[in-house]
């Protein structure tokens, strides 16, 4: 079977790419070998934040008395909780399976392997093998949660993966990595009433952020959810029981009823046999690609985490885009440079652009406005008002280059900052937008009058 455009892979980068190409009159064919919307649909960034929800509203409950409501103790039923993840996952799911059908792209279920670079073989679960060709093919196959084998295996030591699947969340936990991924978990569970300890080997957790957001972040999960974090030191001597999990972090001893590991993701690459079709791994395991997505061979592409660039799923939808316009339309647009982080931790956490540690290092002289969420008419109203937003501007062109929130709705609110960076607003033009009020948005219009020290809902600077 001979197609214009053959996708392995049918994560947020995958699939996207599949329909972007059947659009363009592609005869187009994916290949899973698993489940359709790949790790964030099915055990990723849909399944946790389902669960981080759920645990929010719990939260939200049990204080609701700070809003004149008066609640009886409530109770987690976590299986339900699980239920509910299951079912968001599969209606999504089924939404995808339904778009590509609609769009004609041919769904092969299986392991996709080359042959060469034109020829994939496609390998069932029953070990069937079914060759197509194609005449550009884009490698989609994603990343997977790095398991060090130092680790035990027992089922009282889980990945991400797993850990989404259990039945009902363990009376404590010790998570052992404090990136996104871990301190998102740590809240779910300890918003559900887990004692969580995280472990990491690093200084702080959440290092990609500037210091003063994380310890937004990290003070809430301290104070309001009784997370214990540990950091500077190694975790050692691991050992498994029955019933609990001990192991040594410094000079401490820890013991809980299951250990969450969560210290990175590795690219897919096993089965591909990209070596078939003359396409390069490196030492880490990822394709190369240039600007255009493009690996060493040129009608071969390659998106998202196993390309080893921003290992995020709206990065990988956004360079599917770009490489599907790139073979079929001949368009050189590169891969989108201002692109968004979230953080589902309690706060979230948006951010795009430059941190201030990133600006200090490239030699770029910046003014800095803050303003807090405490000082929002709505925040108030709505009694959400931890933490606050940040903005760096260049100093001498007061170009936008930086933006940072920790707070309610910070993932939905930085969407407004990746448009002004991209677009090159200067600050004193965010500060001259009009924001509606009273609304949560405004505190960004209110940041860039703080950054020319005119802001009306603040008091006056030092």
């Amino acid at each position: 079977m001979d197609f214009d455009v053959i996708v392995i892979g049918a994560g947020p980068g995958g699939y996207p790419a599949a329909i972007k190409a059947a659009k363009l009159g592609a005869k187009t064919a994916i290949i899973e070998r698993e489940w359709l919307g790949g790790t964030c649909l099915n055990c990723g960034c849909i399944p946790t934040k389902t669960l981080i929800a759920g645990a929010e509203a719990y939260q939200n409950i049990l204080h609701a008395d700070a809003l004149g409501i008066k609640v009886e103790e409530p109770k987690v039923d976590y299986p339900a909780m699980k239920k509910r993840k299951d079912g968001v996952v599969n209606t999504l799911k089924g939404g995808i399976n339904s778009l590509l059908n609609a769009h004609g792209v041919k769904i092969f279920t299986g392991t996709g392997s080359f042959k060469n670079d034109h020829t994939i073989n496609i390998t069932s679960v029953e070990g069937k093998i079914e060759s197509i060709t194609g005449k550009n093919i884009i490698i989609a196959t994603g990343s997977t949660s790095t398991f060090p084998s130092f680790i035990p295996e027992s089922k009282l030591i889980v990945e991400s993966r797993a850990f989404l699947d259990i039945e009902n969340l363990p009376d404590s936990l010790l998570v052992l990595g404090g990136g996104y991924i871990g301190c998102e978990l740590a809240c779910m569970a300890a918003g559900l009433g887990t004692k969580v300890t995280v472990v990491e080997l690093l200084d702080d957790v959440l290092m990609l952020l500037d210091k003063d957001i994380r310890q937004v972040v990290k003070k809430y999960m301290k104070d309001s959810l009784g997370v214990e974090f540990l950091t500077g030191d190694a975790m050692k001597d691991i050992k498994v029981s029955d019933k609990k999990v001990t192991a040594i972090a410094g000079d401490k001893k820890l013991e809980a009823d299951m250990l969450l590991v969560s210290v990175g993701r590795s690219p897919v690459t096993d089965g591909l046999n990209a070596q078939a079709a003359g396409v390069l791994v490196n030492e880490q395991g990822f394709i190369e690609v240039d600007e255009l997505s493009r690996t060493n061979i040129n009608h071969i592409y390659c998106i998202g985490d196993v390309s080893g660039r921003l290992q995020l799923a709206h990065a990988a939808t956004s360079q599917a885009i770009y490489a599907v316009e790139h073979i079929l339309q001949n368009e050189e647009k590169i891969e989108e440079v201002v692109i968004p982080g979230v953080i589902f931790t309690t706060p979230e956490v948006g951010l795009v652009g430059m941190t201030e540690q990133e600006a200090k290092e490239a030699n770029i002289s910046y003014n800095v406005g803050k303003h807090y969420f405490r000082g929002l008419g709505k925040a108030l109203a709505s009694n959400e008002t931890l933490g606050f937003v940040k903005i760096l501007a260049e100093k001498e062109s007061d170009r936008l280059i930086g933006a940072q929130c920790a707070g309610p709705h910070a993932t939905d609110l930085i969407s407004e900052m990746v448009l002004a960076i991209r677009e090159e607003i200067t600050a004193e033009e965010l500060g001259n937008t009009v924001h509606g009020h009273p609304t949560f948005a405004e505190i960004w219009m209110e940041a860039a009058h703080a950054l020319h020290k005119s802001c009306i809902h603040a008091p006056p600077s030092k």
